[in-house]
């Protein structure tokens, strides 16, 4: 399989058109589940090479961004509706009739009680299978998160169980880079800020912008702004992305946060709960406000590093 993908991305494309890879990364939706959308569902009808590589057509490229947001609203992979070829638009979606999250929630909640990291990676494969990374953010991981949240302040969860699930996040992203190769996308620098000990927001943000193509490089929690302009010289960054969720000390958003843009030189994001707390303060210092909602915020990033 990771042969066929180095084949189709080498592929020469044809006027108009892109290989599964640059589509890949042009959507956030990884190569193994625009496969699945084609051969079980019919959703997407890429053309092909003399050798059978995938092109993908601009208008499949529009096609995929309709079934991620389809998707992205709650509706089931098998449910999604594609215009045809004669139809301006896709139709509008009725409210599924079933929330397609509910069961592999209740498997990733019952995994986890058990701390059944087997189970927890088949419910996550699964899911990745067939729907993009972003996707599986916002309607699995993020709602499960908030839920072992709030069952550790009521009394009826255990922090240990966020703590593994933590662990296996970190240990996903991981594999992911060290398998995924050099690649050739931009390069990010990723941390969060000074007193930020949670790390939950920068790992998801890092898992959804690899499916786009950038490179992350991974500092984690708790990180000193002043260390950070010569580390991303060092690791030859075009970006840094910060992460944070509780709101900064005066110091640090009005003194260290301006002195990062202007020593960095490249541009700085700041994305999580902060940066909707403190939104004019991280402008006025120079950098850039991603907000707390994932897809959004990675459409920001694509915007101001890509032109779109």
């Amino acid at each position: 399989m990771f042969n066929e993908e180095l084949s189709e991305a080498g592929a020469e494309s044809q006027a108009g058109s892109f290989p599964i890879r640059t589509v890949s990364a042009m959507t956030g939706v990884n190569p193994v589940t625009l496969r699945a959308w084609e051969r079980r569902y019919g959703l997407i009808r890429p053309q092909r090479t003399a050798s059978g590589h995938r092109l993908y057509s601009r208008d499949d490229v529009d096609l995929i961004q309709e079934v991620v947001r389809q998707l992205d609203a709650g509706v089931n992979v098998s449910q999604v509706r594609v215009p045809a070829a004669s139809e301006p638009a896709a139709r509008p979606q009725a409210a599924p009739a079933t929330d397609p999250w509910s069961e592999p929630l209740r498997r990733m909640h019952l995994a986890i009680g058990q701390f059944d990291e087997a189970a927890v990676e088949r419910v996550y494969e699964e899911a990745l299978s067939l729907y993009p990374m972003d996707v599986v953010i916002n309607r699995l991981i993020v709602p499960l998160m908030r839920e072992l949240g709030r069952r550790w302040e009521e009394g009826t969860g255990m922090v240990a169980e966020e703590h593994f699930f933590v662990v296996y996040l970190r240990n996903k992203l991981g594999a992911r880079l060290h398998h995924r190769g050099p690649g050739s996308g931009m390069r990010l620098l990723a941390a969060c800020l000074p007193g930020e000990r949670h790390e939950n927001g920068l790992l998801l943000f890092a898992l959804a912008a690899q499916e786009r193509d950038y490179r992350i490089v991974l500092l984690g929690a708790d990180m000193p702004l002043e260390e950070l302009p010569r580390a991303a010289s060092r690791a030859r960054s075009e970006a840094i992305v910060l992460s944070g969720s509780t709101p900064l000390v005066g110091d640090v958003i009005h003194l260290a946060l301006p002195a990062l843009v202007r020593e960095a030189r490249m541009p700085v994001f700041v994305g999580g709960r902060i940066s909707e707390l403190q939104r004019d303060a991280v402008a006025a210092a120079g950098a850039i406000a991603l907000g707390d909602e994932l897809r959004p915020g990675l459409k920001i990033l694509d915007t101001r590093l890509r032109g779109g």
